[in-house]
């Protein structure tokens, strides 16, 4: 039987944390690296585990990595704070940890929710995320944002579903869209050089592509809030790579500490 390791990073995650430890409880060992929350996110980790640490935030990558290095086991399960894991995947993982992995790294189905509603079309289901893997086969990406694991070594999928509670208002998708937009504006500034007709194009064709073409339309008004939130928010990235891209080398210096 291969024991595992859960890894999750928080800050300011205490209504979500609880459920997404209640989750794993079953797994041989809790890691959470919090960024000193201001909230009880912490106190609330700890009923669940005594392997909890503060740390400064230096970015997702680093923060994820420094989590896989805290494990102990070397079969890793990465979450979000505002992840679960379904009865169904915790049965799955534990079957396939007691015969004996074949793959170095599995995908799982992510199953997301938009005010409430499971959204199965706008691209957003099944979503494979690589979530379980052998930290000695794995090393966590370097992007700023959307960073991930990536496997030296065969991937496998799983059956079962991750639940996912993205957005739970629309001020807290609006919160998220400023924060990401921002860092994915610094991954992309060195490789992308925004022009005026950016501005029109590509938050049009978001939203057609997700609204048409993957189906955002059998969503309902939920379906319509969303396209509009994701062509909003390619808007918002190529405003912030535009700005960007016209500070100097002392300015852009003071943005990153302050994004970051």
């Amino acid at each position: 039987m291969q024991k595992l390791s859960i890894a999750v990073i928080t800050q300011n995650e205490e209504k979500n944390i609880r459920v997404c430890l209640e989750s794993v409880r079953w797994a041989d060992e809790i890691i959470v690296v919090d960024a000193e929350s201001t909230d009880d996110t912490v106190k609330v980790a700890r009923q669940y585990t005594d392997r909890v640490f503060t740390r400064q935030w230096p970015g997702f990558a680093q923060q994820k990595q420094y989590a896989l290095d805290m494990c102990r086991n070397d079969w890793i399960l990465s979450l979000d704070a505002d992840e679960t894991v379904s009865a169904k995947l915790a049965d799955e993982i534990q079957e396939l940890l007691r015969t004996g992995p074949e793959q170095d790294g599995y995908l799982i189905k992510r199953r997301s929710y938009f005010l409430g509603k499971w959204i199965k079309k706008c691209g957003w289901y099944p979503g494979y995320q690589l979530r379980l893997f052998r930290r000695s086969k794995t090393k966590v990406s370097k992007q700023m944002v959307h960073e991930g694991f990536v496997v030296d070594g065969p991937v496998g999928c799983l059956l079962f579903d991750i639940h996912h509670d993205s957005h739970i208002s629309l001020s807290h998708s609006i919160a998220k869209l400023n924060r990401y937009s921002s860092l994915e504006a610094l991954d992309r500034l060195a490789r992308k050089k925004v022009r005026w007709y950016h501005f029109l194009v590509n938050p049009s064709s978001t939203f057609w592509i997700k609204y048409i073409s993957q189906g955002g339309i059998f969503e309902g008004v939920h379906g319509f809030l969303l396209c509009w939130i994701a062509a909003f928010l390619k808007m918002v990235l190529y405003m912030k790579i535009w700005y960007l891209q016209h500070l100097n080398a002392d300015q852009l210096s003071e943005i990153k500490k302050t994004i970051v």
